[in-house]
């Protein structure tokens, strides 16, 4: 016999805006968007004219020229999760936060106290929606993709059970997009040779999609889409790589625009890092071509770092080398740096400056970590915005508020 759905997936519904229309009930209904120069989430009612997070404002108050767009309340957002988080702890002590808005529940052992998944899954939905406000949707399943794939189905505000005898027969007409790691770039690809349902992509042929996704994503995807996901709901699971990334519209890839995006960037990850007491390895920077073809290049350095210059200028560097590999490119939409080989801040040994490579001891690299160190114990105090490198500081990467930055970018 089949093993029956004991696995949730529970994902509060457009959160931010949610979270904005529970703050001012004037909001509810109506097509809002948070955020300014750009759209950091939209409601439902705005993404039925097709705002998207990401979206200029102009953009998007020309789809939608009723659209209300709103500052974000941060602390709220966090407030609200935690209380979300804490419903969803009185079912199960198997729970994978995996962002502010979402999270995996293993309710296995937990029938006997609470009943069945699907008793467990609506008690969840009316808890959240009476004591907390919020709509949330929920998926049940045997397995982390197939839940999650059922929760995004249930939106807005839904729930969907997938019975194990029917699993392949639910997944087999879906669009591709709904399979974890297939984006906008993957799924155009998969549609130029014919795949647009997961009932294609379990049926296509393996090396033909490794000619299209590349040997490192297409076995993942197949066994994905065949259904195919062994994973287990990991509780309080540590990250493994912390990133960030920067929408840029169209813009042509100027050293002086790489040295502020880049610049940003790596003080959002490198202030995380040391605030986790955490150093990296390996550093990878991800370009993002107007076509949606996006290219990586990393590195895995000698020595750890968690300098906010050091990790700038080697993802200036793999930028540089991404660039020059496609020089028919004349325009980017989107910079990223993600980091991982995640280890333990070491304590630094000051080295006499002696020819050779220089190490994390060295006099420059040492004077850059206690002023790394020095801003860190300044903003903890006074705000992210009391002191900064002037490349970031002075960047208009600030559209994107860093506290929805915080919020919104997930650890894996």
């Amino acid at each position: 016999m089949a093993t029956r759905p004991a696995i949730l997936h529970a994902d509060l519904d457009a959160f931010y805006a949610s979270v904005e229309q529970l703050l001012d009930p004037a909001l509810r209904g109506r097509p809002i968007a948070v955020g300014g120069g750009v759209v950091l989430a939209a409601s439902y009612e705005a993404k039925r004219h097709g705002v998207t997070s990401g979206m200029v404002g102009w953009r998007a108050r020309e789809l939608c020229p009723e659209l209300t767009i709103v500052a974000g309340h941060f602390s709220e957002y966090r407030r609200l999760s935690e209380q979300v988080m804490e419903i969803l702890g009185t079912y199960t002590p198997a729970i994978e936060q995996v962002s502010i808005d979402e999270a995996f529940l293993d309710v296995a052992g937990s029938r006997r106290l609470h009943g069945e998944p699907d008793v467990i899954a609506r008690e969840i939905r009316r808890r959240v929606t009476a004591e907390v406000g919020l709509p949330i949707s929920v998926g049940a399943a045997r397995t982390k993709h197939l839940a999650k794939i059922a929760s995004q189905v249930a939106k807005p505000d839904g729930l969907i059970i997938v019975d194990p005898a029917r699993e392949r027969a639910f997944l087999e007409p879906l669009p591709v997009r709904l399979v974890w790691g297939v984006g906008p770039a993957t799924e155009a690809r998969l549609a130029s040779r014919g795949v647009t349902t997961i009932g294609d992509l379990a049926r296509s042929d393996p090396d033909a999609l490794r000619r299209i996704v590349g040997v490192a994503a297409a076995g993942k995807l197949h066994a994905l889409a065949n259904n195919e996901d062994p994973r287990d709901v990991r509780r309080g699971r540590r990250a493994h790589s912390v990133g960030a990334q920067s929408a840029l519209g169209r813009s042509a890839p100027t050293p002086g625009l790489r040295a502020e995006v880049l610049g940003h960037l790596a003080d959002r990850v490198a202030s995380r890092l040391r605030a986790r007491r955490r150093a990296i390895r390996t550093v990878t920077v991800r370009v993002r071509f107007v076509g949606m073809r996006s290219i990586t290049r990393s590195t895995t350095l000698e020595h750890p770092i968690a300098s906010t210059l050091a990790l700038r200028e080697v993802a200036e560097s793999l930028a540089s080398i991404a660039l020059a590999d496609n020089p028919g490119e004349s325009a980017i939409s989107l910079l990223a740096i993600s980091t991982s080989g995640l280890v333990e801040e070491p304590e630094v040994q000051l080295e006499l400056a002696v020819p050779g490579p220089a190490g994390p001891g060295a006099p420059e690299a040492a004077a850059r970590l206690a002023v790394d160190r020095s801003m860190d114990r300044v903003r903890e105090r006074f705000g992210r915005t009391a002191v900064g490198y002037a490349a970031a500081a002075l960047s208009s990467r600030g559209a994107v508020p860093d506290e929805f930055r915080g919020l919104a970018e997930k650890e894996i």
